[in-house]
């Protein structure tokens, strides 16, 4: 068991793990490179360490303690004790859940290893926005995906944001980078799947014609909000696909167009 401590003094090196949380750009360097992660909440904390990742520190307002009792029991990291105005002074913003805690990161595997196993797989391009990319985890766990591969230049998973987005979904799965890209493609096509490019263009096969819960093992292509999938990774797609629209509505949301996918491959 950890006994809790009481921290007064917003400098405290103890609470370096959650200096500035606000600050998107610094926490983004600061993070990877330090192989650290945020979990905000009882049930996304509760979910890490489910997961088997390992508890740093952990920070909790008083009324917390209570609820976070068996967790702290457990602990075998520093429990800091803080009160709310002084949370918000560390973090930069109001900590409403009254509880976080730092957790280290596991090594990234690469794209062959969940490959392997996996006949459900959504491939992300360019999806910068920690929320969409969280909702698209947390629809990815519940519709029954085996896995998620991220571009290069995807949001990192990990970011506070999308994990509180994902409610903790993703610590349920497995996720690689694909790099080089598209040419990271080839290995997936490889593997198995056929790629179906998710885009709203007008040449693309509607998604229940193209019956994608029929195929032994498939990958879904989805772009980043507004811009869609490059013309580069459209064209490294084996076909693409579209979501019908009605009442002259040209497009869903990502993470409302992902969840809609999701069903459609992982059906019947």
């Amino acid at each position: 068991m950890s006994e809790p401590s009481t921290v007064t003094d917003p400098a405290d090196p103890r609470l370096a793990d959650y200096t500035g949380l606000t600050d998107v750009e610094l926490r983004r360097r600061r993070e990877p490179a330090e192989g650290l992660f945020i979990a905000e909440g009882e049930k996304v904390i509760r979910r890490a360490l489910e997961a088997g990742y390992r508890m740093r520190s952990m920070l909790l307002t008083a009324k917390w303690l209570g609820v976070m009792a068996d967790v702290i029991e457990a602990a075998d990291a520093p429990v800091h004790l803080v009160e709310p105005a002084l949370a918000e002074q560390v973090t930069g913003y109001h900590v409403h859940r009254g509880a976080l805690a730092s957790m280290e990161r596991k090594p990234l595997p690469e794209a062959a290893e969940i490959l392997g196993s996996a006949r459900r797989v959504a491939v992300l391009e360019g999806l910068v926005d920690h929320t969409n990319l969280g909702a698209i985890f947390r629809s990815a766990a519940a519709l029954g995906m085996d896995a998620v591969l991220l571009s290069p230049d995807c949001a990192d998973p990990l970011y506070r944001r999308a994990v509180k987005t994902s409610m903790g979904a993703v610590f349920a799965v497995p996720y690689a980078r694909l790099d080089p890209w598209p040419a990271a493609l080839d290995a997936v096509r490889a593997a198995g799947f056929q790629l179906l490019a998710l885009t709203p263009a007008e040449h693309a096969v509607d998604l229940a014609e193209a019956a994608p819960q029929r195929l032994e093992r498939a990958a879904l292509m989805l772009g980043a909000e507004g811009d869609g999938l490059t013309r580069h990774a459209l064209a490294a797609a084996d076909r693409a696909v579209r979501i019908p629209m009605a009442h002259g509505i040209d497009s869903l949301n990502v993470g409302a167009a992902a969840a809609v996918a999701f069903y459609a491959v992982t059906a019947g």
